[in-house]
């Protein structure tokens, strides 16, 4: 079981959302550069950095910031989500260092273009769904679509994405625990890794995901609680490979 510090990004800061609410983000730093040499100083693996704004324009905003970190970090693996919507965003990330781009609010209005681009980029192509009752939310969580969930995912599953980034709104930036039964659900439903995310606050959260990492559950986003402190992340990870065994990927 992998945990994967979160670093959200808005007007160069660095912030954390309570269920996606533009409105209402907490800054927790001025200099994400020195927030991601914390998280890989606590020995972070992987990193998931999330262009706030790009996400809510429909274009990236804060790529300058995401190429300074991969540039430093150029042995991190590194997933980048939030405006990706067209050919050349991707390649530019890809080309920056980032491992992994996370298609969102396109995957789900434009579907073909996951299938392109996972044929254009095999290997790189990660979706992200942000899930509210069973159905997903775009363009930043401020409006929730038709699709169903699980369909989607099965689709692009299809398609050849290396994993879906599964997203409780509900429960995100709210620090109420991660919602282990909807994300086992949905996990059930696939043969490609699910990354959790989405209220992760405590230990006990680990023990819960590491007890249902079978079930297809790879790896786990984390964001306010480690900015909080109420989640060590060295500590918490050393919990995760105990219980499940290391994953460097």
């Amino acid at each position: 079981m992998l945990l994967i510090p979160a670093i959200d990004l808005k007007n160069g800061q660095c912030v954390r959302l309570k269920q996606g609410r533009m409105d209402d983000d907490t800054v927790y730093s001025d200099d994400p550069l020195a927030v991601a040499d914390r998280w890989v100083e606590a020995g972070a693996r992987r990193l998931h950095i999330v262009d706030l704004d790009g996400a809510a324009t429909g274009k990236p905003v804060n790529s300058a910031v995401i190429h300074d970190i991969a540039n430093r970090f150029s042995d991190l693996v590194i997933q980048v989500g939030g405006g990706i919507r067209d050919e050349e965003s991707i390649q530019e990330y890809l080309d920056a260092g980032v491992r992994y781009v996370i298609l969102g609010t396109k995957a789900v209005t434009a579907p073909h273009f996951v299938s392109d681009m996972c044929l254009e980029f095999p290997g790189h192509i990660i979706v992200g769904l942000d899930v509210r009752d069973g159905k997903v939310a775009i363009e930043g969580w401020s409006k929730l679509s038709r699709h169903d969930a699980v369909d989607l995912a099965q689709h692009f599953e299809k398609d050849g994405v290396g994993a879906i980034v599964f997203t409780d709104i509900s429960r995100d930036g709210m620090m109420d625990g991660l919602n282990i039964e909807a994300t086992v659900a949905f996990a059930r439903e696939l043969a490609i890794p699910v990354i959790a995310s989405g209220g992760v606050s405590n230990l006990d959260d680990i023990r819960a995901l590491c007890a249902v990492e079978a079930e297809g559950i790879q790896a786990a986003i984390t964001g306010r609680a480690i900015y909080e402190g109420t989640l060590d992340l060295a500590e918490a990870q050393a919990l995760a490979d105990q219980l499940s065994g290391p994953d460097h990927d």
